[in-house]
């Protein structure tokens, strides 16, 4: 199972950004909010839908993390230089918590939900979660977990995309101060 840090290092094409965030209750949500601003990018990250291109990582695009406490996914919205939301891909996880250096972590259980802005959801990755299960490095129940969560989160929270949107542009709000 992979670590990955809200800090989101592993994308090497990101040579400069600016990140922040913070735990935050509120009557909606409960958990961790971060901003990634990404301000200088070697090569432009482009990803395809329906045989369309569109930028997920470049100059000026802010990455908006939602780590829900006491749940089994996290949340990114991934916005323009307008801050039009190009994509939100969300990770099933196993665990979370805070590295020594105060960023948030989490343990990927490989399966994604990627959820356009027209409310088409695509689930990712299925073929990685059935192999780590059968090579052992995951849990029957971490498998089970993943696809329950995966299953909740289209029938609850992305079963209306304006609901959806409303949620991240609050979330956005705390994030920026707004």
């Amino acid at each position: 199972m992979k670590r990955s840090r809200l800090s989101y290092d592993e994308w090497k094409c990101i040579t400069s950004k600016e990140l922040s965030g913070r735990q935050v209750s509120t009557d909606f949500y409960k958990g961790y909010i971060g901003l990634l601003e990404i301000i200088e990018v070697t090569e432009v990250q482009k990803w395809t839908f329906h045989e369309s291109e569109f930028a997920v990582c470049d100059h000026g695009f802010k990455w908006l993390s939602i780590l829900p406490q006491d749940d089994y996914y996290c949340i990114t919205a991934m916005m323009n230089e307008k801050n039009d939301i190009q994509v939100w891909y969300i990770d099933m996880i196993a665990a979370q918590g805070i590295d020594t250096d105060g960023i948030p972590y989490f343990d990927d259980l490989y399966l994604d939900l990627i959820v356009f802005p027209n409310g088409e959801i695509k689930v990712d990755d299925m073929d990685e979660l059935e192999e780590a299960l059968r090579q052992g490095d995951i849990t029957q129940e971490q498998f089970d977990l993943a696809v329950r969560t995966a299953d909740g989160l289209k029938n609850s929270l992305l079963g209306d995309i304006d609901s959806f949107k409303d949620y991240t542009g609050k979330c956005y709000d705390i994030a920026t101060g707004a």
